[in-house]
């Protein structure tokens, strides 16, 4: 009988992260344009272009390096193959991105371009 209430509390335990995380989902099809923030003496942002992707399909990525595959789970957006395997961004807006940093929203912005 403990044996049983032990799975059943192991498969609680293991269940709660997968569902704090959202949904399974996609994102918005198109050129993501990168950028930095500039400052008040300059642009409005610096442009990052070797940080640019393409949304290609619903869980495929592109970049001037290579192809990838990504997940979107709630507003989560982590690419977990290709050159930028690893990276997570936080979905601001359907056509507005942030890279997470130490858990939260970072400088680099991305915005999908309407070209």
């Amino acid at each position: 009988m403990k044996s049983i209430s032990a799975l059943v509390a192991l498969a609680a335990i293991i269940s709660v992260p997968v569902h704090a995380q959202g949904a399974i989902g996609t994102v918005q099809r198109g050129k993501y344009v990168c950028e930095l923030p500039g400052d008040a003496s300059g642009s409005a942002g610096i442009a990052q272009p070797n940080l640019n992707f393409t949304i290609k399909s619903a869980s495929r990525y592109s970049t001037a390096k290579g192809r990838g595959a990504y997940l979107r789970r709630g507003d989560i957006l982590t690419f977990t193959s290709g050159p930028r395997q690893g990276e997570s961004f936080v979905i601001i807006s359907p056509n507005f991105v942030r890279l997470l940093e130490d858990g939260k929203a970072g400088k680099l912005r991305c915005v999908r371009s309407s070209h």
